[in-house]
């Protein structure tokens, strides 16, 4: 006990305060990260007009979930939000699919010109045609209105496959030569092999490609004509831009709210914008933790080779 008490006694007077300080930056960072969806979760409950005003900083005030009771009823927004819950899962699996095995064949030896294809891939990620030959090539490949167009051009990512080749460089090499010894082929030993032991890379860049596909609209913009076709992130992006008259549309198609509404629960420009915020953000910071005990080991390793 004598010598805990002396091992404690024995920290300075500067390391308590660089201890502090660490401390008070780290607060503050974590505030400032955290702080902006806690303002909109709060403006997006709270009395629209006291909202509307600037006056919700800290505090909900008049609590009411009318807000979100009014967006539910857009119709456009579930089949929006169907299309962004489609493009998400798919891209994503294709995604990490793709990225795992052009990394695991790239590390093949065997691999016809190896080096060409992979600087060949590589070098995609510093060069951009622009919109208009993008545009073009989208649409000779019939990828205008067309579902596709979310999910196939994102398929074969540069800065994914780098990630999943320098993490299955650090496999060790006899699990492989093991599998072929038992004659195994290339597949086999890609699924039964490789897959499961880069967990940790493939759930890295899941949660990349999922992030991406989410919250991705200017495909939509540029590509879709088709109201059907609109994700849930480009109705926001209109939604932004045309906030007034989208809140005249919800009060005018309420069920059971009178015309004479209560100015407090009546949806405004700001109202609209917080709440479909909350909406399209809360589903993809729900799926991070499922994936982060993943996350930090796979950047470490599959950004560090050695």
């Amino acid at each position: 006990m004598a010598k805990q008490k002396k091992s404690r006694m024995k920290v300075s007077f500067g390391d308590r305060m660089i201890s502090v300080i660490t401390y008070v930056v780290y607060s503050l960072f974590a505030f400032v990260c955290a702080y902006p969806f806690y303002y909109i979760f709060i403006n997006s409950i709270s009395n629209n007009d006291l909202s509307k005003r600037g006056k919700v900083l800290i505090w909900p005030k008049e609590i009411h979930f009318n807000n979100y009771s009014q967006v539910m009823q857009i119709q456009e927004l579930f089949g929006s939000f169907k299309i962004s819950l489609a493009r998400t899962v798919l891209g994503t699996l294709l995604t990490v699919i793709v990225a795992a095995f052009l990394g695991y064949m790239f590390t093949r030896e065997t691999l016809w010109k190896r080096k060409f294809w992979y600087r060949f891939v590589t070098v995609t990620m510093y060069f951009n045609a622009g919109v208009i030959p993008w545009y073009i090539t989208m649409d000779n490949l019939g990828l205008t209105n067309n579902f596709w167009a979310y999910v196939l051009p994102t398929a074969v990512a540069p800065f994914y496959i780098i990630l999943c080749k320098t993490f299955v460089e650090s496999v060790p090499k006899e699990l492989q030569d093991a599998g072929e010894i038992d004659g195994a082929g290339t597949l086999r030993i890609f699924f039964s092999i490789i897959i499961p032991v880069i967990k940790p890379i493939l759930a890295t860049v899941a949660i990349f490609a999922a992030v991406n596909q989410w919250n991705s609209f200017q495909d939509t913009l540029l590509l879709v004509t088709d109201s059907k076709l609109y994700t849930l992130q480009f109705l926001l992006y209109n939604y932004i831009n045309q906030a007034s008259s989208l809140a005249g549309l919800v009060n005018s198609t309420s069920s059971g709210t009178s015309l004479a509404a209560s100015l407090a629960h009546a949806a405004t420009a700001t109202s609209i914008r917080m709440t479909v915020t909350i909406v399209v953000v809360t589903p993809i910071i729900l799926v991070y933790p499922f994936f982060q005990k993943y996350f930090t080991k796979g950047i470490m390793i599959g950004a560090v080779k050695g």
